[in-house]
C-alpha cells in the first residue's frame, strides 16, 4: 500500500509529486505502513491505542522499522501519535519507495535542475501498469455495493485521509460517490483513527498559523 499511495500522489507527466497530495501524503503514507503491520497481524488498534500483538519482523524493511518503533515504545500511544511520528520520516520513506519502483522498472530516477540552478530528482512513469490496476480497484469498490476486502477498504481510507481523491474523481464525481467513500474507509478501525488523527493535527496546525 506505500509504494500504492506513492504512485497515486505522483503526476506521471512530470515525474513530479503533485502540490496537492502535501503535506496530507506525508501522513497517508505513514498510515500505508500502519495498515501493512495490522493486515499482517503486527499491530492492532482501538479508539485510544495502537499497540503490538506480535513483534516479530515481516521481512520488509519499512515495516519492520516502524514495527520496532512502536515496540520499544515505554509508553502505549494512540493511532494519531505514531501517524505523526512516522510522517517525520517522510522524506526516508519516499526515497526508500522511490527507490523500490525504480527496482521494479515502474518508474525511472531523472536528475536534474530547477530553475537551471537548485538539484531535483524527477520519477517518470516507465509501466503505468500498476498505476492503473490500483485505480482500477478503487473504482471497482467505489462504483459497486459489495462489501470490500480489507486491504481495498483501508486503501480508500488512505486515498481519503490524503485527499487524494481530488486526483482521481472530478467533483461532481467525489460529490457522488463520497457517502460511499465514507461507507467503505469506516469500516476499518484504523481508517477511523487516522481520519481523526488528521482532522486533529490539521485543526491544531490551523490554531498555531500565523496570522496573514
Amino acid at each position: 500500500m506505500p509504494e500504492e499511495i506513492l504512485l497515486l500522489m505522483l503526476d506521471d507527466e512530470t515525474g513530479r509529486l503533485q502540490e496537492r497530495a502535501a503535506p496530507s501524503g506525508d501522513f497517508a503514507i505513514a498510515g500505508a505502513v500502519l495498515a501493512e503491520l495490522a493486515l499482517a497481524g503486527r499491530i492492532d488498534t482501538d479508539p485510544t491505542r495502537l499497540y503490538v500483538v506480535n513483534p516479530a519482523p515481516t521481512g520488509d524493511a519499512l515495516q519492520d522499522r516502524a514495527l520496532a518503533q512502536i515496540a520499544a515504545a515505554t509508553d502505549t500511544q494512540d493511532s494519531r501519535h505514531w501517524i505523526e511520528t512516522l510522517a517525520a520520516d517522510a522524506d526516508d520513506y519516499r526515497e526508500a519507495l522511490f527507490a523500490r519502483l525504480v527496482s521494479k522498472g515502474i518508474l525511472k530516477r531523472v536528475e536534474g535542475r530547477f530553475l537551471w540552478v537548485f538539484p531535483e530528482r524527477r520519477y517518470p512513469v516507465i509501466s503505468d501498469k500498476e498505476e492503473r490496476e490500483v485505480k482500477a480497484r478503487i473504482m471497482g469498490v467505489l462504483f459497486n455495493d459489495e462489501i470490500p476486502d480489507p486491504r481495498d477498504s483501508m486503501l480508500i481510507g488512505l486515498c481519503r485521509a490524503g485527499g487524494l481523491f481530488s486526483l482521481l474523481l472530478s467533483s461532481a464525481e467525489l460529490d457522488r460517490v463520497q457517502p460511499r467513500i465514507d461507507a467503505v474507509a469506516d469500516l476499518e478501525e484504523l481508517n477511523r483513527s487516522l481520519a481523526d488523527a488528521i482532522r486533529e493535527i490539521y485543526a491544531q496546525i490551523a490554531r498555531y498559523a500565523p496570522m496573514v
